[in-house]
Order: structure tokens, then C-alpha cells, then sequence
């Protein structure tokens, strides 16, 4: 496997070949995180985003006051759409109770049960535990399908080399080095069926992912990446279980205005929120 192929393959954590465009320096001296605005950008958008806000806020409350009303009438009554009817909005079951090596389990058999379950593999495997080889191999013993487990392991052991290490920030070894926050986080935006069956389901993850080393001197700093997942599934022992993973660059929304933040808000941030069990 070449290095360029890091996130393609979509098991080993990293952010791909997406191109990140950092924010230009104002006045020198930053760090590779930046500090300024992307330039380009002319006032009258900013107004724009202002009046915008403003607007969806206005609409917002009329929604939550319009919503309130008849909220004490019986049950029973209305149209019968359900809330979160929007085929965009999280529906279905709730998400599972179990876990297994700290990773959601216990699926319901079900076309919503399997999108809970890949959406929940893809975090487990774009975290940065897959850099670690005892955590590596939990993960993979935790949510492949048996017959993948072996197959699987002696890949990610070829893939995870030190170059690979050292061309994501970290040491021959994958620790992180002195002084920075090594981050590798996967976060579902939405979930797609392709394929069902009673024992059999194919999935598609939309996802956005972080990759970096946090840290004032870092070579490598923390950048996104937006990516496909398709999972196959097989029903196993009770459960879910992936028998094979595959990834693609997109669908990439066009960049914000946002303005990236220091190394040292990256790297509190990353300490400081925690992820979810994701259900569909």
C-alpha cells in the first residue's frame, strides 16, 4: 500500500488526499493552525450571514411558538406526521444499550439497525486508537465479522508502518510526541441502504473526519476531510458485524468563513467532547 492510499482504504485513519487550504497570516508568526480569515471576502457577505442569522432565528422561534400551540389538546388528534418525518432528520430506533471493547453493540436486526451499526464502526475504525496495535486489534475483533477479523489484522499491520507513523506526525513507534495531541476522529453525517437482506445489508457512511497533531510547533496540523464509507454487513452471532469496508473522497461542501483555531483550542476541544452512539 503507497501512503497516498492512507485514507482511501478507509480503515487507517487518516484524512486522504483531500486538500486543506490554511488560512493566510496577517502578520506573521503564527503557527501552522493560523489565525487570520480566508481572504477574498468582500463586506456585503458578511452582512448577508448577518441578516441571514437573523432570519433563521426569526423563523426558528415563530416554529417553537406555532408548535406549542394545541400542545395540551388530546392525543390522537392531528395529521399523523410523525416528528422527524424529514427523510434528512436522525429517525428510528433509539440507539443500543451494549457495548463491546467500548464500542457500541447489539444491533437490531433490522435496515435501521444496520445503518446504526456502520455508522458506529466508522468512528471505531477512523479513531486514533487504530494507531495503537493492541487497541487496533480490539476494534477489529470487536466490529469485523469473524472470517474478516484475520485477513484484516494482517493488512492493518503491513499498513500501519513507521512511515506511515511518520507521515501523520507521530513516532517510528505511532506514540505522539512530547508536547502534542495526536487526533484521528470519524463523525457520521448521514447513512444510506443500498442493499438488503435478512442476513446481509450494504451501507453507505457520509462522514467528515480530523487528522493531525495539535501542537504550536506541529508540521502536521489538525485538518478535515470529507469521505464515503461503504460497509457490507453480514448478521453474526447476534449482531452486525462488517465483513468489508471500502472509502471514497466527498461529497465536500464548498469551505466556510470560518477562522481556524490555535493548536491549543484544538487540542482542549478534542480532550473536552466526547462522541455518541449514533442510531438511525
Amino acid at each position: 500500500m503507497s501512503l497516498d492510499d492512507e485514507r482511501n482504504d478507509g480503515l487507517y485513519g487518516g484524512s486522504g488526499e483531500t486538500r486543506t487550504r490554511l488560512p493566510e497570516g496577517e502578520g506573521g508568526g503564527q503557527d501552522g493552525y493560523g489565525g487570520g480569515r480566508r481572504s477574498g471576502r468582500s463586506s456585503s457577505r458578511s452582512l448577508v450571514t448577518v441578516v441571514g442569522v437573523v432570519v433563521v432565528l426569526i423563523a426558528a422561534i415563530a416554529f417553537a411558538n406555532r408548535g406549542g400551540e394545541g400542545s395540551s389538546s388530546g392525543g390522537g388528534g392531528g395529521d399523523g406526521k410523525k416528528a422527524g418525518a424529514d427523510p434528512t432528520a436522525a429517525t428510528g430506533e433509539q440507539p443500543v444499550d451494549g457495548k463491546t471493547a467500548g464500542i457500541p453493540s447489539g444491533f437490531a436486526k433490522s435496515e435501521q439497525g444496520a445503518q446504526s451499526a456502520a455508522a458506529n464502526y466508522a468512528v471505531a475504525l477512523g479513531s486514533a486508537d487504530m494507531f495503537n496495535k493492541p487497541r487496533r486489534d480490539g476494534v477489529l475483533q470487536a466490529v469485523m465479522a469473524p472470517s474478516s477479523v484475520n485477513k484484516f489484522k494482517a493488512e492493518l499491520d503491513k499498513a500501519y508502518s513507521a512511515d506511515f507513523f511518520k507521515n501523520v506526525g507521530l513516532t517510528a513507534n505511532g506514540s505522539t510526541p512530547n508536547g502534542y495531541k495526536f487526533v484521528s476522529r470519524t463523525t457520521p453525517i448521514g447513512t444510506k441502504v443500498t442493499s438488503y437482506a435478512a442476513e446481509k445489508a450494504t451501507v453507505e457512511v457520509w462522514c467528515s473526519g480530523l487528522l493531525g497533531l495539535a501542537g504550536e510547533q506541529s508540521t502536521k496540523p489538525v485538518t478535515s476531510s470529507w469521505f464515503t464509507i461503504t460497509m457490507k454487513l453480514v448478521w453474526s452471532g447476534g449482531d452486525w458485524k462488517a465483513a468489508t469496508h471500502s472509502q471514497k473522497d466527498g461529497p465536500a461542501p464548498v469551505p466556510g468563513d470560518d477562522r481556524a483555531s490555535g493548536s491549543d483550542e484544538i487540542a482542549k476541544a478534542v480532550e473536552g467532547y466526547g462522541g455518541f452512539t449514533y442510531a438511525r
